[in-house]
């Protein structure tokens, strides 16, 4: 059987089982095969490391792979961007174990996003070394949140190498840097794996992180080479700039094998006789859809690897597939497992080397096991719904074919505006060129604090401030009494300890602590503004498979308390919104149109709470009175004439429904521009704002001083907003539906909405920029 007809065959077998009109699949084409490109060893790697990775199979590298690592050897900044399963491990790992095997005092640190990552790759080095005198003295150690307390204290003494994230650094190594010193002293190299993943408030705080590290290695004598890796993006080497803050070299060209591919884009029908809010149609939800595909996937004998976007969506995809096995092929039904993050250190790694050793078929996971973690042999990948960038989508479906043997991906949309373009319009995400991540490192709201640590850790110099572009933050700072002005430079206040302060992951004010009041159990946290939304009085929450339901928040004393339940409806919270301008950034106008970008103070309430039914119905509304909260951030904002609208069609009377209904898009279709989703912006429309005096959108960021998101929305307005239209004008639905116009999270209950005269108004947009 060629590679071509395994996936076209496996999609038609599967495809047989629907009865949909015209059915599903609304797009499919084949990616042809790649040849490989490599070289001889470089003169400069150790005879001992070379012979390590022939005997693992390696008997040349790519070229991708040699240039990268030459260059990191020669002392530069390197970033190596090429697709997933390409081998970006052996480009850092060449120069490192090189340098061990040179220096036995030399030290490396390498960071990745997620725990299994780190894991995955420090099996990879101890099985590259094992049994080698020349690397006797590395002890390749984790240090991360499931390191005990004794191993810790071990690896801080003893490892050359430490494999640890962002999170740990922050809070576990630069905040106890003189415990360090040795270590940092004879620091060679910083690795920087899957840097995509850094992005938004997270990368802007990683990219501190990563500044203060190399700030104290420096203070201690070292000079350290960083060397990143990285999935396809946009200038990986002006990525990886920002967040070292130095220059870097890029080597992009991939010279890996890859076996041919088959890409299909699927939408799910509508449900017969279910209908959502306001009576909205509502599709099969992409989840059902994925865990059909997987059972269906697994009896064909296919591994197969089902990337679901919520913890609570991955186990419940994993218990359907099971189920459909469970009727139809019982001997499978052991061989279908969920992996997310969450779970005990032990579970995670028996489920890793249960994919890894083929006894699983197939998983249900988040990104957790889209970040490098090396799981070959796969034949098919499905996609719950689009991953929210160009980016992520390839490295998922990267993870197919790395036999070198015909795959298939599957990408299934959910019912969102944006999803539902794609699998309409597949060249805006197979032909697209990846996107460029967005940080921002000189948000004062990040910054801040993260010149409060590195005060803490060695006076900061007037010239450390203007290369952190930290001045007015420093000021501020120093006006607050947290730091004092001396004549070496600024120095922390006495009793501050700010490292634990910051939630690198984007966390916004304090935590609150969610605890099973029947036993005393500790879930998780959560940061205040985040749990107003997440862990409300009535809230399904769900932890490690176990379900559970809030029964109190109390903001004051950072408690969520719950109670086991397993109910057969999700909830999401609604909020009402206004929106004050603080200053406007920059601005563009169209005649009767202008365009914004600007600062802006939000201030946000949940008023209430959707029960909604696992097959999409709305079971009611609940209300609830929670304080406001009050968020500085980023805009985007358009304004129009009334005298526009009603010239384009749009009644005085059919302004709020217009609005509200092209704002509600607009968020939707943010994510195409954007490396964001829904739920990290926000909306506001209004028919006559009184900073405007005119009928204005916002779409904002949901973080702090902004995230780049609403920037990049007024960057890209024009494209933006035409591909809003083009989606709510191509929707299967007649007056509006969460394909198009309706929105998870609208505090007004989806009311007014108003489809048609959205479709004007945006059409009105598009022509007045032409």
């Amino acid at each position: 059987m060629s590679e071509l007809s395994y996936g076209g065959e496996l999609l038609t077998r599967t495809l047989a089982g629907t009865s949909d009109d015209p059915g599903p699949l609304t797009h499919m084409t084949v990616i042809g095969s790649r040849s490989a490109e490599v070289t001889e060893w470089p003169d400069w790697v150790h005879p001992a490391v070379r012979d390590a990775f022939v005997e693992r199979g390696v008997r040349r590298p790519w070229r991708h792979q040699t240039e990268a690592a030459s260059l990191a050897a020669s002392s530069r900044h390197v970033c190596v961007c090429t697709g997933t399963a390409s081998g970006k491990s052996l480009a850092y790992q060449l120069p490192v174990l090189t340098t061990f095997a040179d220096d036995h005092n030399s030290t490396a640190l390498y960071l990745s996003p997620t725990k299994a990552l780190g894991t995955d790759q420090l099996r990879s080095v101890a099985q590259l070394i094992a049994g080698r005198p020349e690397f006797a003295h590395l002890q390749p150690c984790s240090y991360d949140g499931d390191t005990d307390s004794e191993l810790r204290q071990w690896a801080r003494m003893h490892s050359r190498w430490i494999f640890t994230n962002p999170d740990m650094l922050q809070i576990g190594i630069t905040s106890t840097h003189p415990r360090w010193r040795a270590f940092f002293a004879k620091l060679r190299y910083i690795v920087v794996d899957e840097c995509h993943h850094y992005r938004g408030v997270f990368g802007s705080h990683t990219a501190l992180v990563l500044q203060r590290t190399l700030r104290i290695a420096r203070k201690y004598g070292a000079d350290p080479v960083v060397i990143g890796a990285s999935a396809t993006v946009s200038n990986p080497a002006q990525a990886l700039s920002r967040l070292i803050g130095e220059d870097v070299v890029a080597v992009t060209e991939d010279a890996s094998p890859h076996g041919e591919r088959t890409v299909a884009m699927w939408e799910p029908g509508f449900l017969d006789e279910v209908t959502g809010e306001n009576d909205a149609p509502v599709r099969r939800s992409a989840g059902s859809e994925a865990a059909r595909l997987l059972a269906d996937f697994v009896i064909e004998g296919a591994r197969t690897l089902c990337f679901v976007r919520s913890r609570r969506g991955v186990e419940v995809t994993a218990v359907r597939a099971r189920q459909i096995l469970a009727d139809a092929a019982p001997d499978l039904v052991d061989r279908v497992a969920a992996y997310r993050a969450g779970y005990l250190a032990d579970d995670r790694r028996r489920l890793e080397q249960a994919i890894s050793d083929g006894e699983l078929l197939g998983v249900a996971t988040t990104n957790a096991l889209e970040l490098g973690v090396d799981i070959s042999g796969l034949d098919a990948v499905v996609v719950a719904g689009y991953p929210g960038t160009v980016a992520s989508f390839w490295q998922q479906a990267g993870r197919a074919g790395r036999r070198g043997e015909g795959s298939i991906v599957v990408m299934i949309a959910r019912d969102d505006p944006l999803d539902t373009y794609l699998v309409h319009h597949p060249e805006a995400l197979l032909e697209r060129a990846v996107e460029a991540t967005v940080t921002d490192p000189t948000n004062p709201f990040v910054l801040g604090p993260h010149m409060l640590c590195a005060a803490t850790e060695f006076p900061l110099t007037e010239e450390e401030v203007a290369a952190f572009s930290a001045g007015e933050v420093v000021a501020e700072l120093t006006a607050a009494g947290k730091l004092k002005r001396r004549k070496a430079g600024w120095y922390a206040a006495p009793g501050l300890d700010p490292h634990g302060d910051i939630d690198i992951r984007g966390g916004i004010g304090g935590q609150v602590l969610i605890v099973d009041a029947t036993t005393s159990r500790l879930l998780g946290t959560v940061d205040t503004a985040r749990a107003m939304t997440s862990v409300y009085p009535g809230a399904v929450y769900l932890h490690q498979g176990e379900s559970f339901v809030v029964d109190e928040l109390d903001l004051d004393d950072g408690l969520a308390l719950t109670h086991p339940e397993e109910p057969d409806w999700t909830t999401s919270a609604r909020e009402v919104s206004d929106v004050t301008i603080i200053e406007t950034h920059d601005r563009r106008t169209f005649g009767p149109l202008t365009v914004a970008s600007v600062s802006v103070e939000v201030t946000n309430q949940v008023v209430g709470y959707l029960r909604k039914a696992l097959s999409g119905e709305i079971l009611d509304s609940v209300p609830l009175d929670l304080p406001e909260h009050t968020l500085t951030t980023r805009a985007v904002m358009y304004t129009l004439t009334q005298e526009a609208m009603i010239d384009a069609g749009i009644a005085l009377d059919k302004f709020p429904g217009a609005l509200h209904a092209a704002e509600h898009a607009a968020i939707g279709m943010l994510g195409l521009v954007a490396t964001c989703d829904r739920w990290d912006i926000g909306g506001l429309s209004t028919a006559m704002h009184p900073g405007t005096g005119l009928p204005t959108v916002f779409v904002y960021d949901g973080f702090p001083g902004g995230a780049g998101f609403a920037d990049r929305g007024y960057e890209a307005f024009t494209d933006w907003i035409s591909a809003t239209d083009e989606a709510v004008s191509s929707c299967g639905c007649t007056s509006g539906c969460p394909s198009c116009v309706q929105s998870p999270k609208c505090g007004n209950g989806n009311e007014p909405l108003d489809k048609e005269h959205a479709i004007k108004l945006l059409r009105l947009i598009g022509r007045l920029q032409r």
